[in-house]
């Protein structure tokens, strides 16, 4: 089944690296044109857009400031001159160790909600009000096994943001469905990205190999095509919904 997304415009964040790269690749290789969100090395998003080509550009923002958000959804829309896909990728992973102090834990704990959350829930906002006056639109958020099975201690409060984001999502789903709005929940597994180095230096990849069905780990390529597909329209049916992508280590 080939998709064919030709005329659609797309926003990806945290497009530079991981799964955000691969999603803002499929999304191009099937002809749409996609702002590849970055917030710190601009060159890896410029490659990016250079090579999907067909007018996507590179576009930096900090995630975890409220105007920031602001402003790049406005440019975003202002460059495409709309918008139909917002894919709300972007995220870190914060350790933060039980034997940290109050002040560091609640540093950790903001950067985190800031981001992975607080984000999400101000560009789907933007999104919304875009989508409503323009014939809907579609939301994918990425979030985590961890929202559903928790996470090691450490990773408490990322855990408690991905789990944030689901809810975001039904609500979002329940709201505005009926304004032509979909949206959707992917939720990775343990894969293999930059941002999962610290916890494989941690706990070693045998570790994270032994607690998967397969053979080997997710690659930030094994979600993008299914990304894709929501992104589509294929499966609009589906809104609301979070799919599990985690190599057969939990199913909810």
């Amino acid at each position: 089944m080939n998709i064919d997304l030709t005329g659609k415009t797309v926003l990806v964040t945290g497009a530079s690296r991981g799964i955000g790269k691969a999603i803002a690749q499929a999304m191009g290789e099937a002809g749409a044109r996609v702002a590849v969100h970055y917030n710190n090395t601009a060159a890896p998003a410029e490659a990016l857009a250079a090579a999907l080509g067909n007018g996507a550009f590179a576009i930096r923002a900090n995630l975890a400031d409220p105007e920031a958000c602001d402003a790049l959804f406005a440019r975003v829309v202002a460059e495409m001159g709309r918008l139909d896909v917002l894919v709300n990728n972007a995220g870190v992973s914060v350790q933060i160790p039980m034997a940290a102090d109050s002040a560091t834990w609640f540093a950790g704990w903001q950067h985190t909600m800031l981001v992975n959350l607080m984000a999400a829930e101000l560009l789907s906002r933007h999104a919304i009000t875009h989508f409503q006056v323009n014939g809907g639109g579609r939301i994918v958020n990425i979030a985590s096994r961890a929202a559903f099975r928790g996470d090691q201690p450490d990773y408490m409060t990322y855990a408690a943001s991905k789990a944030g984001m689901v809810a975001l999502t039904k609500s979002v789903a329940r709201g505005f469905g009926k304004d032509e709005i979909k949206a959707f929940v992917v939720a990775p597994g343990f894969t293999r990205t930059d941002m999962a180095a610290d916890f494989i230096e941690t706990y070693g990849e045998d570790y994270v190999r032994d607690d998967i069905a397969l053979n080997r780990l997710t690659e930030p390529a094994d979600i993008a095509p299914l990304v894709v597909l929501l992104a589509s329209g294929m499966a609009d049916h589906a809104t609301g919904t979070s799919i599990d992508v985690n190599a057969g280590s939990y199913a909810h």
